[in-house]
């Protein structure tokens, strides 16, 4: 990972200029084509938008189901407040999601932390079974994403998100 820069980014690379229709005042705004920020917050809107419908259409489960299936996929007897720090949703809605997925079946709670608060969930095998469906239907739609990417470039793009991730959590931490 590359580290980050000691100099700062100008103002302009993200402005464009507008004109209000009434009083013909031009002033900056963001650009939404020179700002990575607003891009990655509209695709993922739109992202995560579509990819809830197709999920509950097709497996009746919701965008926070789904990735928690993956979640515990790969971090079994993760806690719910982990599940809500990686995949960036608030605690209540994760919790909402554990209930539906142990009363599915595909979630089993783990015993109590020393902390007497705080539990580790598993997949049960059926809900292996569903990862496995979903997983091959999310692996056909990245792929359909990142058509005319060559695996170069979906190398550098995920490094590029990891790096904004990692910037974000740092201005999360400076309030």
């Amino acid at each position: 990972m590359t580290q980050p820069r000691s100099h700062p980014l100008p103002d302009d690379l993200f402005l464009v200029a507008v004109e209000d229709p009434d009083s013909g005042v031009v002033t900056p705004t963001l650009s939404v084509e020179r700002s990575p920020a607003m891009l990655l917050s509209f695709a993922a809107n739109h992202f995560t938008e579509a990819a809830s419908r197709y999920f509950k259409d097709h497996f009746d489960l919701g965008a926070v189901d789904w990735r928690l299936l993956f979640l515990f996929a790969r971090e079994p007897g993760a806690t719910a407040a982990h599940a809500s720090r990686v995949i960036g949703v608030d605690k209540a809605a994760v919790s909402r999601s554990l209930q539906r997925l142990e009363g599915a079946g595909m979630l089993a709670p783990g015993e109590l932390h020393a902390n007497g608060r705080s539990r580790g969930w598993t997949l049960t095998k059926p809900g292996r079974q569903m990862h496995q469906r979903i997983l091959r239907v999310a692996l056909a739609r990245q792929k359909d994403l990142l058509s005319g990417f060559d695996a170069a470039e979906v190398a550098a793009f995920c490094d590029f998100l990891m790096r904004f991730l990692q910037n974000l959590e740092r201005v999360e931490g400076d309030g």
